[in-house]
């Protein structure tokens, strides 16, 4: 059975592929590129366009005729009313790399970071911007499927989670990332290594934990139990890190979902009378002035990669009957630093490339 629309609320995308048995993308090919869709699939889809009174918005029509030689990107998009190490970062790759692209950036915020679409109905009706430049994906994100049936050109530097036909997106594989950090703590003789992470629901946090789980496991170093989970502040962090490294112990090691967690583990190990590499192995996530600062080895993900690509996306997604171009993982790279040397020798921080 499936579910309508209540009385007098404009009908969505996700109402119609629901009423036609359809993914958002098929209703979206349906809409903007029927010739991909086959016959059978296409009649019933449209039978349900009409039955619900499913339109495209019209001012997303009228983007694609005035171009302004830019790309809006959503900022502060959860309310912390600061961009974060990484994204800041990503922002200033993506500013420089759009003049080798002909375009330019331009920054907004949406007054309710739970509700954003207003603000991208807004920007897409004054024709400021020619499409959209995503951050921070995550589980019930409305901004793709929006995009997609308003044929608004985007891309994601993230994966759009929801919907796996969905592929315009650049993202960082921390998995592998986190994969190779227990690799290289293991090869170091740390036998002990545990994960401190995100709460669960966090797609990119569970992602950096099934590259721990699935790495200890392969390696025979499997303890589920040495897993333990913070908030992205200092208090959390070294509440959370401090009965998981008492249990590790001296010898042992901890892989953290970020630089910030690390440093909370950090101040645990200083706590405890315990040195970051001779004592115990400590590596992060993301190369922030952290990581850098403390000499901790960490991952450093490959943002001016990352924002070419996204361009790149956008160019091609902007073009007239252009073909959808495939999601891209890029591989972080494990910076090596003294956190992880069990030997306490003072050395140049050296790049390990996974």
């Amino acid at each position: 059975m499936t579910s309508e629309p209540r009385a007098r609320e404009r009908a969505t995308i996700e109402d119609v592929a629901r009423a036609a048995a359809v993914s958002r993308q098929t209703v979206s090919n349906v809409v903007n590129a029927p010739e991909r869709v086959a016959p059978e699939t296409l009649e019933r889809v449209r039978r349900e366009i009409a039955r619900l009174g499913f339109r495209p918005s019209r001012a997303a029509q009228q983007l694609k005729k005035e171009r302004a030689g830019a790309w809006a990107l959503e900022i502060d998009s959860r309310g912390f009313g600061r961009l974060g190490a990484v994204l800041d970062s990503f922002l200033v790759s993506l500013t420089t790399g759009s003049r080798r692209h002909g375009s330019h950036i331009v920054p907004f915020t949406a007054p309710d970071p739970a509700d954003p679409i207003p603000s991208y109905e807004d920007l897409v009706a004054s024709r400021i911007a020619d499409g959209f430049v995503l951050t921070d994906t995550r589980h019930g994100d409305p901004r793709p499927a929006w995009l997609e049936a308003n044929q608004v050109p985007y891309a994601a530097f993230g994966r759009v989670w929801d919907d796996p036909t969905v592929t315009s997106w650049v993202d960082v594989d921390g998995a592998s990332g986190v994969d190779a950090a227990v690799r290289h703590l293991a090869h170091q003789g740390y036998n002990r290594i545990g994960f401190l992470g995100w709460p669960e629901g966090s797609p990119v946090g569970d992602d950096r934990r099934a590259g721990w789980a699935g790495a200890t496991a392969e390696l025979g170093l499997a303890h589920p139990e040495w897993n333990a989970t913070a908030h992205q502040v200092l208090e959390s962090a070294s509440a959370a890190a401090g009965p998981l490294i008492d249990v590790l112990g001296r010898g042992g090691a901890l892989v953290c979902a970020s630089d910030a967690l690390a440093l909370g583990a950090w101040r645990v190990l200083i706590e405890r009378g315990m040195r970051p590499g001779p004592d115990f192995g400590l590596v992060g996530f993301d190369d922030t002035d952290i990581a850098d600062a403390l000499d901790l080895t960490s991952l450093r993900q490959p943002l001016d990669e990352v924002a070419d690509h996204v361009l790149h996306m956008l160019g091609i997604g902007a073009a007239p009957h252009a073909a959808a171009t495939p999601g891209l993982l890029l591989i972080p790279e494990l910076v090596v630093r003294s956190s992880s040397n069990p030997r306490g020798r003072p050395h140049e921080p050296e790049r390990e490339v996974t």
